[in-house]
């Protein structure tokens, strides 16, 4: 019973994590064919031309993605176990697209819709993701194995933010039928539960999936 839960488990770990991380897809699609103004509408006129903040938009957007499509195969322990090679190289690339989205999200976080409250949840969101990823290099260049697992949990934990962003946001949404209100608690909301859900993990000592 509990394999079966945990390939439940698993199955949808990795259908979320996959298809989130391929929204800067769809969204460059939409940029594309001129729809993407639908989803910044509530982005002044002068953000929205500044070339920083686009820069800054796109490349959060983007490599928030690649980390969030290659992290995940990293907590699978027949998959690490089976080329230790593979397993160093997918962590690189996690990590310097983590450097990179992170402090891309960092600098667009203080342009938050939402206020005060938006751009607190989204710069702590950064600074975590930030902090728990370059915790997680240092750990595992000193041969700390057990604290790098743990300081990757923490990581993705920060990094899957991405997704339940997106399952919170139109529920909350709906619920208060108003987005800014939806937005300054799903800024929070998105993440939090994530790390406590990780610490819980952690406490228990079990450090992969499957």
């Amino acid at each position: 019973m509990r394999s079966i839960e945990n390939k439940i488990a698993w199955f949808f770990f990795a259908f979320f994590a996959i298809g989130v991380s391929l929204y800067p897809l769809l969204y460059g699609y939409l940029a594309y064919i001129g729809l993407d103004e639908a989803l910044r509408s509530r982005k002044t006129v002068a953000l929205l031309a500044n070339v920083v903040w686009n820069t800054g938009f796109y490349t959060h957007i983007s490599f928030g993605g690649l980390a969030l499509l290659v992290g995940w195969v990293q907590f699978s322990k027949r998959f690490r176990n089976a080329n230790l090679k593979r397993h160093r190289t997918i962590g690189k690339i996690y990590m310097i697209a983590v450097l990179i989205s992170g402090l891309a999200g960092l600098y667009i976080a203080f342009y938050a819709t939402g206020g005060l409250v938006a751009k607190l949840g989204f710069v702590s969101l950064a600074l975590v993701w930030l902090y728990t990823t370059s915790m997680a290099y240092q750990t595992i260049k000193n041969r700390e194995v057990r604290r790098h697992e743990v300081f990757m949990i923490y990581s993705y934990a920060a990094c899957f933010a991405a997704v339940t962003l997106r399952i919170w946001l139109p529920l909350l949404t709906a619920a208060f039928g108003d987005f800014i209100p939806a937005y300054r608690i799903v800024a929070w909301l998105c993440w939090v539960p994530n790390i406590v859900f990780a610490y819980f993990w952690v406490k228990r000592k079990n450090f992969v999936l499957v």
